[in-house]
């Protein structure tokens, strides 16, 4: 059976939705072989799928574990995905935001694949905090503080979990319509009302393009209304870093800052968008009226909000202006390389990752520098200084106004 699925999937035929259920479940339960589900995913993205194969996908993906519920808790109910980008840490911002003006946020994420940070990873560089509750405890934290931000329980779309490990390992990741089923398949059991999403485009996204990032959105919308998920799509510009941290506790503290009423206006501008509050989010976080909600959930999932963050102590280099004008690019795409190659991602899924590492830039693009001014300093722990520093450099043009 599974040969025959292989052979639709390599010459382009549709396949029927018990085909797609059967191969998820043969995936959940070993008896699809990871070289045969790679292979799977290899002909998905060479060949593609149709909108309803993609929503039978995500189907069973979702129906792959369990769902969860929320009985007793009162909504609306609202998540935010974003595609992955260099620098993106508007989920920790977002989140408690979004409780403090009376939502209830139900958050499942992820860890980084490439160069783009996972939100798993920069919470786990908070002393004690777990990203592994179980559901009982999602239910009494997210009733207490009104969100929380967690990994999937074993129980929660397996399938995905499977999947998305492999799709790093087999070069997959940029297909639209795998990506498609792993966002909704982890929004879907948890029981929401609306999905706000966030598709990056450009040299630090999986979209290089306007028209990739595009066809991604519609593809969301489209298989999310199949699901009955009210779902709002974005599009971001990832040419250039948002905000000025790159790095995993780097862009803890800077997510701190933006929720105690300072941050980077890019970051600030991009939450209160997503956010879909408008002045009432802008004057929350102007006021800083989200941070104690931000130490409630810090608290809730087992860490320490005050405390130092893992990775503290790194080695510092600093990279100054060759030249003065306007600085004119700082590319996304290979500052989070530079970050990458000083342990800030991961090569493959289960590769650790250095919490500490990373990039804090000192101008952003479009202002006036000089000769010899700091432009970013690079926190290393002595992993390929040499090379981050050189991809730093490219990522960097200065020239007249």
């Amino acid at each position: 059976m599974i040969q025959n699925w292989l052979e639709d999937r390599r010459l382009g035929r549709v396949q029927a939705d018990v085909e797609i259920e059967a191969f998820v479940a043969g995936v959940v339960d070993g008896s699809v072989t990871r070289p045969q589900a790679a292979a799977w995913l290899a002909f998905v993205n060479c060949r593609g799928m149709t909108a309803p194969e993609t929503a039978a996908l995500t189907r069973a993906m979702t129906d792959s574990g369990e769902r969860l519920a929320w009985p007793g808790i009162a909504g609306p109910f609202v998540d935010k995905h974003s595609t992955g980008g260099v620098g993106d840490k508007v989920s920790l911002i977002l989140a408690p935001l979004w409780a403090e003006l009376g939502l209830r946020v139900p958050m499942l994420s992820g860890r980084g694949l490439g160069i783009t940070g996972g939100t798993l990873d920069k919470l786990e560089s908070i002393p004690g905090y777990r990203t592994d509750l179980q559901a009982p405890e999602l239910h009494q934290v997210l009733e207490e503080v009104g969100c929380f931000i967690n990994g999937q329980t074993e129980q929660v779309a397996p399938a995905d979990r499977i999947l998305y490990a492999l799709r790093d390992e087999t070069g997959t990741v940029p297909s639209v319509p795998l990506i498609t089923a792993s966002i909704l398949s982890k929004k879907l059991v948890a029981g929401l009302d609306r999905l706000v999403l966030d598709v990056k485009c450009g040299s630090g996204a999986f979209m290089h393009t306007r028209a990739e990032a595009e066809e991604l959105a519609a593809s969301l919308a489209t298989v999310g209304a199949h699901s009955g998920l009210e779902v709002e799509t974005h599009l971001s510009d990832m040419d250039t870093p948002l905000g000025c941290a790159i790095g995993n506790a780097l862009e803890v503290v800077e997510a701190v800052e933006c929720l105690q009423g300072g941050g980077p206006e890019d970051l600030r501008k991009l939450v209160v968008l997503l956010s879909g509050e408008g002045q009432r989010a802008r004057d929350c976080l102007a006021r800083g009226d989200a941070y104690p909600r931000w130490q409630a959930l810090v608290r809730a999932h087992g860490g320490d909000p005050e405390a130092p963050l893992h990775g503290a102590g790194c080695a510092r280099e600093v990279i100054e202006a060759t030249a003065s004008g306007r600085l004119q690019r700082l590319d996304a795409g290979l500052l989070g390389r530079a970050a990458w190659r000083l342990g800030a991602g991961r090569a493959k899924a289960g590769d650790p990752v250095h919490w500490g590492v990373g990039i804090v830039l000192h101008a952003q693009r479009g202002a006036r520098v000089e000769a010899g001014q700091p432009l970013m300093t690079l926190f290393h722990a002595g992993q390929q200084l040499n090379q981050a520093g050189e991809l730093a450099r490219q990522a960097i043009d200065i020239g007249e106004d």
